[in-house]
């Protein structure tokens, strides 16, 4: 039974119209209505969340510290709703005062707090966390603007400002009495007395953290949990000696000095000013969590000697690792412990999660700005630095090369990853391929230290927002044949559905549900862009962030061959296709944005020609965002994961189509090769080299010129990108890059060595597409068998294999 009924909902809601909006129901209007639902569901949240945090407390619970530049939560009303088990009530209530219930879900904006799959896996892991009860806080900076709002003018990227706050701000609970203090810049003297050093700071700059609270709901469990999110502000007032004389800007310097910190999620870090932001974002948001936390644990122990006892802090990627020096620092500094106290603490606190193997995202920051900005921290991390290069030296016996390539400071540089692997007690990958290649190449020095901090945890997913409240056909089908909703809770009971894999019935109606998504999605494209998709064409789909590992640009140029096949013989054996891409490019990443605008080339080409009509489509889905996913996955059919084997570290996107009953077409790359796993070669569309043979193909010389040359399909395509489309519009330049490298490496993630294979994986998923019940069983085994991709599972094994806390 619901916490709370309709009619008890509706009085709460007709309450917060009047006390905070001055508005009856008549005269309220959606975005009223919108911030009056959420309201009446934080104050439930925030309730739930005031005992969970009495619990922990009364039984001296270890908490989990999850910090990440991104929390990418989407929309919250629905999803809060369905964890309270107020959903229905909700919608009926919302009805009953007079609002369309779909419009009033619609009204609210994603919150821009992520860019892509790192964002999207810590919301999801927030969400299993607290259904699984364990005492978790989620860390992150309040961005105002967030990523940015993508529209596509004359089919190229613009970026936009993301004013998701105006009603995202509806979940957040101010604490101002929590402030922390975070100082930039200075110098920092040293007084030693009795063997204890007292820093004293001056010609310091400070920034106030000001926490901003959104609630977290379980589902099936009143446990709440809590995202803290930063907010940046100046304690110095405006200078109303300045403002009056005139002189406004710099009367209000300081105030925007410190609120730009909180402005824009990943500012352009092509110059220097975008690095000094990006690490004073990265200094910030750490600072004010670790000082936070120790406060609170203070305020309950009187001593921080067991600090490592009831805390862990989660690194996610190498964003947060100031964390290290700056626990480091206050435990030094503030506490007065001896080194070897304070080192011990800290690395029996912090664990690391690798996301990536590409070395770019392997932070590395110049000397100078890191001393210049944080001088006390920089400081810390020099003797972490010297202390372990010591220890690297007596343990390579000499060997510079290996000590040079583990040093934390080397060539003039910080290496964020090494002061990772140096102090944190557990380093995971995401996926079981990914973590192999940590161990074996990427940290395989340190991993021959240490094997047994290495370890695996594999991504997974929310299922429950992700099937059952974005699928609600695909989610009965399941409780029908599954005997309830037992899977919402234990995943692994949706393998029952597999027992009906040779049931007509069954099959009939996987292919129904998906009919049925499909035409709902292309009726929300029809309404939104005014665009007409084929629902009777296959929906092929490939929605991810732009980057040329991920490989959007191998999907472009076969559908450019599609074409061009077409063209010269539109008779052609085909099985009909809408293509369907979405992808936000950073905006200082020009080659992503140039296949961006390719994408759109090819698509009004295509879609103009009558040669293709109800045979072949291509469109770009502008702004793709959390919300439009929802939407989209469960009208996909075939999933597009093709990147090149090695550099995806495990993908989350896949899980989610597999979820939802799309068939994979993609390579032995991240989580892709534990998908195969589950469902065997019968039920995936595999092609391409494996993350073994790219690097023996690299290592014997890859030459992307002899591919191209000797392939016709791919000159053919080659010639239609050097002359280009309309308006002038060609992209020689990127056929440049892949054939000679035009001053970089030609065809660095071997598009061309993988085209054949994928064109002939395309063949085979346009044949099985024909026969529908097998492509249906085919569906329901992918789904059937998707369970251990659920996030509660990751997190169960986050708990016990490096968390060490009790769960549900």
């Amino acid at each position: 039974m619901a916490e709370y009924t309709k009619d008890q909902l509706a009085r709460l809601i007709i309450g917060k119209l009047q006390r905070n909006f001055g508005r009856t129901v008549d005269q309220a209007h959606l975005i009223h209505m919108f911030k009056a639902c959420a309201l009446v569901l934080r104050d439930i949240m925030a309730a739930h969340g005031s005992t969970s945090e009495r619990l922990t407390h009364v039984a001296h619970k270890r908490q989990v510290h999850y910090l990440s530049m991104e929390f990418l939560m989407g929309r919250s009303l629905e999803k809060n709703a369905y964890n309270l088990g107020v959903l229905e009530e909700l919608k009926e209530a919302i009805e009953f005062l007079g609002f369309d219930s779909g419009e009033l879900f619609e009204t609210e904006p994603d919150a821009g707090l992520g860019n892509g799959g790192l964002g999207r896996l810590a919301a999801c892991y927030l969400d299993s966390m607290t259904t699984l009860e364990i005492p978790a806080t989620g860390y992150s900076i309040c961005y105002e603007l967030g990523i940015f709002k993508q529209k596509i003018v004359d089919g190229q990227q613009v970026e936009l400002a993301d004013h998701w706050l105006d009603l995202g701000d509806a979940w957040l609970i101010t604490k101002v009495d929590e402030t922390e203090e975070v100082r930039f810049g200075g110098t920092v003297e040293y007084n030693w007395k009795d063997g204890r050093n007292y820093p004293v700071y001056t010609g310091y700059t400070s920034v106030l953290a000001i926490p901003k609270d959104m609630e977290i709901a379980g589902y099936g469990t009143e446990h709440t949990n809590t995202l803290r999110l930063w907010d940046a502000k100046s304690p110095t007032p405006v200078d109303m000696s300045l403002y009056s004389s005139g002189d406004y800007l710099k009367a209000v310097e300081q105030q925007a000095m410190a609120e730009v910190i909180a402005k824009v999620l990943y500012p352009d870090d092509n110059h220097y000013e975008g690095k000094s932001l990006r690490l004073r974002q990265q200094y910030f948001f750490v600072s004010a969590t670790v000082q936070s936390i120790v406060r609170k644990h203070r305020e309950e122990y009187g001593t921080l000697r067991n600090f490592h006892e009831k805390h862990v802090i989660q690194i996610n990627d190498t964003h947060p690792t100031l964390a290290i020096p700056e626990l480091m620092r206050i435990l030094l500094d503030e506490e007065g412990y001896d080194w070897e106290e304070a080192w011990n603490i800290v690395t029996h606190t912090v664990a690391y999660t690798n996301h990536t193997v590409l070395a770019e995202a392997l932070e590395r920051w110049p000397q100078s700005l890191v001393s210049g900005l944080l001088p006390r921290i920089w400081d810390i991390i020099r003797e972490i630095a010297a202390r372990y290069q010591r220890d690297l030296e007596a343990y390579f016996e000499g060997d510079m090369g290996r000590v040079a390539r583990n040093a934390i400071i080397w060539d003039n540089e910080v290496r964020m990853a090494n002061l990772c692997i140096c102090a944190c007690y557990a380093v995971n990958g995401v996926s079981a391929l990914h973590s192999d290649i940590l161990r074996k190449d990427v940290f395989f020095d340190a991993c021959q230290r240490e094997p047994a901090k290495f370890k695996n945890v594999t991504n997974g997913i929310d299922h429950r927002r992700w099937l059952s409240e974005i699928n609600p056909a695909l989610d009965s089908l399941i409780r029908d044949c599954t005997g309830g909703d037992g899977y919402l809770l234990d995943p692994s009971r949706m393998q029952l559905l597999e027992d009906y894999a040779d049931d007509a019935g069954v099959l009939e109606r996987i292919g129904q549900i998906k009919a049925e998504n499909k035409r709902r999605f292309a009726a929300y494209v029809e309404k939104e862009h005014g665009i007409l998709l084929n629902t009777d064409a296959m929906f092929d789909v490939q929605v991810k962030r732009l980057h040329e590992y991920k490989r959007q640009l191998l999907n472009v140029i076969h559908i450019i061959y599609l074409y061009l096949h077409m063209k010269e013989n539109p008779n052609f054996d085909f099985t009909p296709r809408t293509y369907l891409f979405g992808a936000k490019a950073a905006p200082g990443y020009y080659l992503a944005k140039r296949i961006i605008r390719l994408i759109n080339d090819v698509s009004k080409r295509v879609n103009n020609d009558p040669v293709c009509r109800d045979r072949l489509q291509v469109y770009f889905l502008e702004n793709y965002r959390v919300s439009l996913a929802e939407k989209l996955m469960p009208a996909s059919e075939l999933s597009e994961q093709i990147s090149t084997a090695g550099k995806e570290a495990s993908g989350t996107g896949n899980m989610k189509f597999m979820m939802n009953g799309a068939l994979t077409i993609g390579t032995l790359d991240g989580a892709n090769v534990e998908m195969h796993q589950q469902v065997g070669d019968d039920n995936i569309f595999l092609f391409g080299l494996t993350a073994s043979e790219v690097a023996d193909l690299k290592q014997r010389g890859y030459y992307a010129y002899d591919y191209y040359m000797s392939n016709p399909d791919l000159k053919w395509v080659g010639k239609l990108l050097n002359d280009g489309f309309e308006e002038g519009n060609n992209y020689a330049d990127i056929t440049r890059r892949l054939v000679t490298g035009d001053g970089g490496m030609a065809d660095e993630y071997m598009l061309f060595a993988d085209f054949e294979s994928y064109k002939a994986a395309q063949q085979r998923a346009g044949a099985t597409y024909r026969d529908q019940k097998k492509w249906n069983r085919m569906s329901l085994i992918n789904v059937a068998r998707s369970g251990i991709f659920a996030a509660d599972r990751s997190i169960r094994d986050y708990a016990d294999d490096i968390w060490n806390v009790p769960h549900r």
